[in-house]
């Protein structure tokens, strides 16, 4: 991967490409921070990473307009790109598709990101949790094969990774319940609400959760737990250097859940987060004990 000289002469578009995805990943990842000063050079390649799927779902959740025929030509580009014949815009798609050679990324890992998107603007209520995790396995479990992929870790651990990804995404649903519902979306399962008395059509637009929501939001939240527990031990089998940032996201969403909890699981009346100076803390943890293996998820 080519760097600008210190010439003066401006960065190619492709090498633009990179920095472009460092100042986006820094400036939009909310609950933990994608890239941190210890992983070196792959932190480039967790940047592309992340600029593609952040403009993925961009293009699925902000753009005015036909948002099905974007994400179609945004796959086209993708396509070529992966072929070997990367459009000149996005810069982006040259350097992506240059990283999958690299790191033997399965195109299908960025296909399923952009059906995923096409699914949002088709599909909006899921009738049971089979049909949310079917779901998750084209919006989640794409992502974290992908930074497998750029850690260059043994494709036994997809199903760690699959685990924690699935928590960190149901984690985001109900902490976006609100905001979901303001695009016509709603996660929460609709057999469970059944069995908790829950109408989402009525009770998810009103501004403040009633008790049975709460509920099920509850069930919820501890389903969303006992995922990213079930992925926990991934960062054990991971070179030093990644059990930081690995354990980071798992306690971020850890976070997210214990901000749910702490907000009496009542999304409606204000949206959970973690602050800042929180998910400071959770990175400075996590790298003092990373030398440890088989530390806990500790409820924070």
């Amino acid at each position: 991967m080519s760097t600008p000289t210190s010439t003066g002469a401006a960065p190619r578009p492709a090498e633009a490409a990179i920095p472009a995805a460092s100042r986006l990943a820094r400036t939009h990842y909310e609950n933990f921070p994608v890239l941190a000063p210890f992983l070196g050079r792959r932190r480039d390649e967790l940047a592309l990473v992340y600029a593609f799927c952040r403009t993925t779902d961009d293009l699925g959740d902000e753009l005015p307009g036909d948002r099905l025929a974007a994400l179609d030509r945004w796959e086209t580009r993708l396509r070529r790109a992966l072929a070997g014949d990367p459009p000149a815009d996005p810069p982006l798609l040259a350097q992506l598709a240059g990283l999958a050679r690299r790191r033997a990324l399965p195109d299908d890992l960025f296909l399923r990101l952009i059906e995923a998107n096409r699914r949002d603007q088709r599909i909006h209520r899921y009738p049971d949790q089979s049909a949310l995790l079917e779901y998750c396995e084209h919006s989640a479990t794409p992502v974290g094969r992908m930074v497998l992929g750029v850690i260059g870790a043994g494709g036994n651990l997809a199903e760690l990774a699959d685990a924690t990804c699935i928590g960190l995404q149901l984690a985001n649903f109900w902490q976006d319940v609100r905001r979901d519902w303001a695009r016509g979306r709603c996660y929460l399962p609709l057999d469970r609400c059944r069995r908790h008395g829950v109408n989402p059509e009525v009770e998810l637009g009103r501004e403040s959760a009633s008790p049975s929501l709460r509920k099920l939001l509850s069930e919820r939240v501890e389903d969303a737990r006992s995922w990213l527990k079930r992925g926990w031990p991934l960062a054990d089998h991971l070179p030093l250097r990644w059990r930081a940032l690995v354990r980071g996201f798992s306690r971020g969403g850890w976070a997210v859940c214990d901000a749910l909890e702490a907000g009496g699981f009542d999304p409606l009346r204000s949206r959970p987060t973690v602050s800042k100076n929180a998910r400071r803390w959770i990175l400075l943890h996590e790298l003092a004990r990373s030398p440890r293996k088989g530390v806990a998820l500790e409820r924070r």
